[in-house]
């Protein structure tokens, strides 16, 4: 069997290709719970997912010149306002994030000299494994429609991944990140909570951008994702405010 990557993404503990022959008896079940999100506070993000995101979560980048999209769940590490400590969505109305969802799957590069990508999962996921309940991956040797679905799934967000390094490429050529600060005094306390480890779009230099530039990115559809984020911004202190009711907020000292 080929190996398997060697560095690995947020939640995944071990990754192996899936394969007709190794996991011939295989089936995946429903699971009721997210036992992998509890502690994780901000999930990758693709741009397609801007517009419902940002109802719901704050949108920022992570910091350096590698920068990606989060959403944040909690405004700490360790802290995830939308499940309870059994990994359950306590939310009725909530869109997760297609990283999550796709978990356990992904598509990996299993040899470094080639472009093929291979549809691979984490055999520590209690949804898959040799059942005898739960949707076959594999009949007669052949991927069933549940495995076709989730390959479909995984090359659609490749696809979006790709969209959003585009949409990262051209912020950065706009030089239109800046280092982000959030802070917020709540009622009642001596010093505020200052959030910082961020980046976000510098609103100054985004309305300063030249008539042919904004003609762009209009065009383009950047300029709706950009304000989609900055929009977002505002749910900071509203997470701040669940982590309060949950007992989950630091010293100010320790906020970051």
């Amino acid at each position: 069997m080929a190996s398997a990557p060697q560095s690995l993404p947020l939640f995944y503990t071990e990754v192996q290709p899936l394969s007709s022959v190794t996991h011939a008896n295989f089936r995946t079940r429903p699971v009721d719970r997210a036992t992998f999100l509890v502690d994780q506070h901000a999930i990758p993000l693709t741009v397609d997912e801007f517009s419902l995101v940002q109802r719901f979560m704050p949108i920022v980048f992570t910091g350096g010149p590698e920068a990606i999209p989060l959403a944040l769940m909690g405004l700490n590490e360790g802290v995830n306002v939308f499940v309870d400590s059994e990994g359950k969505i306590t939310e009725p109305n909530f869109y997760v994030p297609a990283y999550i969802r796709r978990y356990p799957y992904m598509l990996a590069r299993l040899r470094p000299d080639s472009d093929e990508l291979s549809l691979c999962f984490d055999p520590s996921f209690e949804g898959v494994g040799e059942f005898e309940e739960g949707d076959a991956l594999f009949e007669n040797g052949e991927p069933t429609a549940v495995t076709k679905a989730v390959l479909e799934f995984n090359q659609m967000f490749e696809e979006a991944g790709m969209r959003t390094a585009q949409f990262m490429k051209e912020v950065q050529e706009l030089g239109l990140l800046m280092e982000g600060e959030v802070t917020i005094q709540p009622e009642g306390s001596d010093k505020p909570f200052v959030y910082r480890g961020f980046q976000m779009i510098d609103q100054e230099k985004l309305n300063n951008l030249r008539g042919d530039q904004l003609r762009k990115i209009a065009q383009s559809g950047l300029l709706p994702l950009l304000y989609a984020h900055l929009f977002s911004l505002g749910l900071m202190r509203e997470i701040f405010e669940r982590q309060a009711q949950l007992g989950k907020i630091p010293t100010p000292e320790l906020s970051i």
